[in-house]
């Protein structure tokens, strides 16, 4: 009798093999995640079992029957009815990471249907849904039926995950989160790839981060990350590609919630900071690809580029906005986003060229500020933030600006000046700077 047909092994039974590095099988791996979430297999034996993953991990065959069984624990979105191809992007987080908010629109702009669904900040990482949230009205949580019907109206819909998609997801994550699992790369791809699979995409395009400032330390660990994502989501018969990107500095020169959307908008301007426009083109040209729009980088990346130019991405940014409840003005006047009253600015100690833009260190300060969470029950202050007067390589002067601290609590500033401070490290070197895409990651 095959693995996939027998009777499922009791849960201490799934749990002993694991800890002695034997495979799951696909039934019992099913049966155990259904169990989860009608009760009988309890938090302390799905603990138990995570804890084994991560010693002993799981081959792409088991997390991709992880990954499916978590997919089906809840509604799956039906997006057939819609003609063009469903292509969505997920960035594994990092510091000044706005780029979801101005991707969205331009890829949406050249006909590919994008049903992105992001996170909330939390730690020294920021969410996409806490910066759109500074909008004034903007709703993220509409209904998968809201949801459905903006797709088909718009080709566009920036939202947060619902109830109902991968809830065993959600519940697994809450243990993980006490049970020091976190890191481990199978259980990692199959929170990840649950959610996306369960919107209805044909595609996926990740933007895996290695940096001080991302999850992933170091280029090795994404690159592994990276990998495991594009191998299980293809084994599960999506179009799944990768970028490693550089997060050894905040991307941009603003971390915060409203003063990121801010410089997001900018973009669809036809401005913002370079690397900020590097990462949302490189990553809108894979997306292009994915979805078979564009076979050539190059022709995917006029394409973008002609989609803001001609105002197309901006027009469709301003009616996602007002089909959220948000105020529309705000898309063509980015600077109706009002910043916390209190500010402090970090001046430069001496000459010397700007050598680190530490970025765990600067996300910290942000969620000073008061723009972070600890919990994710914390409220954030939409105003709160820091806007950087400087780069990596930049030459300063003494007395030069480096930074602004917005805060809405006097009392949070002080600490967090200090912080900021210490963040900025001069030099008499000028340091190489670093391209933000280090490579693409393809089945």
């Amino acid at each position: 009798m095959s693995a996939k047909k027998r009777k499922p092994l009791a849960v201490p039974e799934l749990i002993v093999r694991k800890r002695d590095g034997e495979p799951l099988g696909e039934s019992d791996i099913r049966a155990l995640i259904s169990g989860f979430m009608d009760g009988s297999v309890m938090d302390y034996q799905m603990s138990a079992l995570a804890m084994a993953v991560y010693f002993r991990g799981m081959s792409f065959e088991e997390t991709v029957a992880l990954t499916l069984a978590m997919r089906d624990s809840g509604k799956v979105v039906d997006l057939a009815a819609l003609d063009a191809p469903k292509v969505d992007k997920h960035s594994t987080g990092g510091v000044g990471d706005k780029v979801s908010i101005c991707l969205a629109p331009i890829v949406a702009a050249c006909g590919v249907v994008v049903p992105m669904m992001s996170g909330r900040g939390l730690g020294h990482t920021g969410g996409t849904l806490d910066k759109l949230e500074a909008i004034p009205g903007f709703r993220v949580d509409l209904s998968v039926r809201q949801f459905r019907a903006q797709l088909r109206k718009l080709g566009c819909a920036l939202i947060g995950q619902t109830g109902d998609l991968a809830p065993a997801d959600k519940r697994l994550y809450a243990l993980r989160d006490v049970t020091g699992t976190v890191e481990s790369i199978p259980l990692i791809t199959a929170s990840i790839l649950s959610k996306k699979l369960a919107e209805g995409i044909d595609a996926l395009v990740l933007d895996v981060k290695a940096g001080r400032g991302a999850f992933m330390k170091t280029e090795e660990e994404a690159r592994a990350l990276a990998r495991s994502l594009v191998r299980v989501g293809t084994l599960a018969g999506k179009r799944v590609s990768a970028l490693l990107t550089d997060m050894s500095s905040p991307i941009g020169l603003t971390i915060g919630n409203g003063i990121e959307t801010n410089e997001a908008l900018e973009v669809l301007h036809g401005g913002g900071p370079e690397d900020l426009r590097e990462i949302t083109f490189a990553l809108g040209a894979e997306m292009l690809r994915a979805a078979g729009v564009e076979k050539s980088k190059a022709r995917a990346l006029r394409r973008l580029q002609r989609a803001v130019s001609d105002g197309a991405a901006l027009d469709i940014m301003r009616r996602i906005v007002e089909s959220q409840g948000g105020d529309g003005r705000v898309v063509d006047e980015p600077d109706r986003l009002t910043l916390s009253r209190y500010r402090a600015t970090v001046v430069a100690p001496g000459d010397g060229h700007v050598t680190e833009l530490d970025p765990l260190e600067l996300g910290y300060a942000s969620m000073g500020l008061g723009a972070g969470r600890t919990r994710a029950q914390d409220d954030v202050d939409p105003g709160a933030g820091i806007r950087l007067h400087v780069q990596l390589g930049d030459q300063v002067r003494a007395g030069d600006e480096l930074a602004t601290l917005y805060s809405s609590k006097r009392s949070l500033i002080g600490p967090a000046e200090r912080r900021v401070a210490a963040a900025i490290r001069l030099g008499t070197r000028r340091p190489p700077v670093r391209e933000r895409v280090i490579e693409t990651i393809r089945h």
